[in-house]
């Protein structure tokens, strides 16, 4: 049976849990440097810093190498939003489980750090164009997810609500939000709270864990003699409208975020060929438009940033998690395309449990071996 969403929450309340076997156990103060690391993680993105914080919770001494501060886990969208409630399969259940942890997960990391992440579960809505379809998934939702949240299908009522011709819309309690660069901020806090570095350069000790996106899938397509990725660009935009907590919406593809601090969050493009992977170009231009197109209410909102980047595709679509094959004590945690954010704490924790106890709770799907 899977714990209660409260059971799973109160195991990330701000506690340092130190059960690894083999690793210094005790309180670890921060900003004296290491003598030693127990974990060295290459990648200061969502994955590598939420697997440190945890490695660092739980006694690892942590070293974080990252000469490069813009990947694309600093974007600007922050969508933690579920799979569609059919079809179940290992993937959809690693990320229920991962986003009914996120609310703990980032409370901890508020705690640790006392830095804000941006995190509320404030669900989402979306237009309905198959109202009988929709109620199906939502009979699915009530068993997949396990009463933790709810699909369900209601009349628009306009107000923060998506375009929706049928004049029904999709709204779920699953879906979440987080300040991207906020998080990473108070990740990167925590763990240096915790007694951890991140740093722009360093040593390579104890166990490896490479987290360095799509450098790092080209590194693992040299490595395995086979190519195992494929970047995608992405650009997004921030306009300056307070909607307060009002949920995201997801139409036409594009997710709309609202964020504290009285913006929204459009995102994104995808996009295989381009010619500067983070200048952005017309195509951002075109997200207002179709944001617009789903919420007239932003025809006036003025554009504060502009970002776009390049994120980790691996040719599965899902998350890359494992030992690197045929390197000892090295390890690959890659490949959470647009879902990093929502993956994030269960690849922590699963992550953590290999390198630390040699658990292996990856599943299949996921592993190296089977790119």
């Amino acid at each position: 049976m899977r714990p209660s969403r409260q059971s799973r929450s109160a195991c990330w309340k701000g506690l340092v849990i130190c059960h690894s076997a083999g690793v210094r156990r005790g309180p670890c103060g921060g900003g004296q440097g290491l003598a030693r690391a127990d974990v060295t993680i290459y990648g200061a993105g969502i994955f590598g810093l939420s697997i440190a914080f945890v490695c660092a919770q739980r006694g690892a001494r942590v070293r974080v190498i990252d000469p490069y501060r813009d990947g694309c886990s600093r974007g600007v969208v922050g969508a933690l939003a579920p799979h569609v409630p059919e079809q179940w399969n290992a993937k959809k259940a690693f990320q229920l489980d991962s986003l009914l942890m996120a609310e703990g997960f980032f409370a901890s990391v508020a705690a640790v750090s006392g830095m804000a992440t941006g995190y509320a579960r404030t669900g989402r809505v979306q237009p309905c164009e198959d109202v009988a379809l929709a109620r199906v998934r939502g009979v699915s939702a009530e068993g997949l997810w396990q009463g933790e949240a709810v699909w369900e299908v209601v009349r628009a009522a306009g107000g923060w609500e998506p375009v929706s011709a049928s004049g029904w819309v999709i709204r779920d309690t699953l879906t979440a939000r987080v300040q991207p660069r906020w998080a990473l901020a108070a990740l990167e806090a925590g763990v240096r709270v915790l007694g951890g570095e991140v740093v722009l350069r360093g040593l390579e000790e104890g166990r490896v864990v490479h987290a360095t996106g799509v450098a790092g899938l080209e590194a693992l397509s040299v490595a395995l003699g086979r190519r195992v990725h494929g970047g995608v660009k992405g650009q997004a935009l921030v306009l300056r409208y307070d909607a307060g907590d009002a949920p995201q919406v997801f139409a036409d593809g594009l997710h709309i975020v609202p964020h504290v601090g009285g913006t929204v969050a459009i995102g994104s493009t995808s996009e295989n060929t381009w010619v500067d992977a983070t200048g952005t170009d017309g195509q951002a231009d075109a997200l207002l438009a179709r944001a617009v197109n789903i919420m007239p209410m932003l025809a006036d909102a003025p554009v504060v940033e502009k970002w776009a980047g390049l994120r980790p595709r691996a040719v599965t679509r899902a998350p890359v998690l494992g030992a690197w094959p045929g390197r000892a004590g090295h390890y690959v945690a890659n490949g959470g395309f647009k879902i990093g954010f929502g993956m994030a704490p269960k690849v922590a924790q699963v992550m953590a449990d290999l390198v630390l106890e040699g658990v292996d709770g990856v599943p299949a799907g996921f592993a190296v071996g089977n790119l």
